[in-house]
């Protein structure tokens, strides 16, 4: 039978005792509720992206009934607890400190005490390191409950308009220019739609890039700031977006881009490339593929023959 009281030997990071003891009570619309015992192990907590309200009641009993609460950054996840009248004091769990804490986090619910994870917005593990605590959890054979709720990805998608029956969440993409490019290349090739998040900084060079591989009548969407004051959701052609985000003084956010899936996105503009450009294509493809993957790739990107474009690669390479 599981045991489904609250731990009260809790030891304080800071100082090494017992914290004091604290009322497990969360307070919504002025109404104080007293939250129910739950479930010694990992709980995986969505938070809001950014309206508060966004919160679901078994999020909030669980963070308040919970024996720790992890977070990214505990001043960000303060500005949560204290809006629902949370009195738990999170720790900091994060890239920095992952190797060093998940141990300890481990034996603390090895030792029976149940554990809530949190990002700093949204649901955990998507871009973010709680990734790892959970496999060490699952190795360790401690129950993992996901507690469902915010999603910047879903939000993103269900509000573009675009085919939500398949779709593929591809997260960041790489900073610089020619890696951000062969990801993309790669990721025409996916038959759904695909969800992306991008930087304000680098939004116009990614959608411009988008516009060269998914081609420029290729449907898409801008989500910027979701659920918040200033959210905005740009719909259109990736060239109309790349031209209407390059004209903007300033660009400020966070963004979920969103690509359209097969159907919307007519013959990229790789077609009917001259000699001199598909030499380049298949040089700047040879710097991080085999000569072989990068025929294929050059072959999917233009049409041509991947045979064809092979011989051609070699014949560049030795200089002929």
């Amino acid at each position: 039978m599981v045991d489904m009281k609250r731990a009260d030997s809790e030891v304080d990071e800071d100082n090494g005792k017992a914290p004091e003891h604290r009322s497990s009570n969360y307070v919504v619309h002025g109404q104080v509720i007293e939250a129910r015992p739950i479930e010694p192990g990992l709980h995986v907590v969505a938070t809001p992206i950014g309206h508060l309200d966004d919160i679901t009641l078994r999020a909030l009993n669980v963070l308040a009934s919970a024996d720790r609460l992890a977070c990214e950054d505990t001043r960000v996840t303060r500005k949560l607890l204290d809006r629902y009248g949370i009195a738990a004091r999170p720790v900091a769990y994060h890239e920095h400190n992952a190797n060093r804490i998940t141990p300890e986090l481990l034996a603390f619910m090895q030792a029976g005490n149940s554990l809530a994870l949190v990002s700093d917005a949204g649901t955990p593990l998507l871009c973010d390191p709680g990734q790892r605590l959970v496999e060490a959890a699952i190795a360790a054979a401690i129950d993992v409950y996901p507690v469902p709720g915010a999603s910047a990805a879903l939000a993103g998608l269900v509000a573009s308009g675009l085919a939500s029956d398949s779709f593929f969440f591809a997260g960041f993409l790489p900073a610089r220019d020619k890696a951000r490019r062969d990801r993309l290349g790669m990721l025409k090739t996916v038959p759904g739609t695909v969800v992306l998040f991008e930087s304000p900084h680098r939004i116009v060079a990614t959608l411009a890039a988008a516009a060269e591989i998914f081609g420029a009548q290729c449907r898409a969407a801008v989500c910027r700031e979701l659920t918040k004051r200033h959210e905005e959701i740009a719909r259109g052609t990736l060239d109309d977006l790349t031209r209407d985000l390059a004209g903007r003084a300033s660009i400020r956010g966070e963004i979920v881009l969103i690509l359209g899936s097969a159907e919307d996105r007519p013959e990229s503009n790789c077609q009917n490339l001259s000699d001199g450009e598909l030499d380049q294509l298949l040089l700047d493809l040879s710097e991080s593929l085999a000569p072989a993957k990068a025929a294929a790739e050059a072959a999917r990107r233009s049409g041509l023959d991947r045979r064809m474009l092979y011989h051609r690669l070699m014949g560049l390479r030795k200089g002929g």
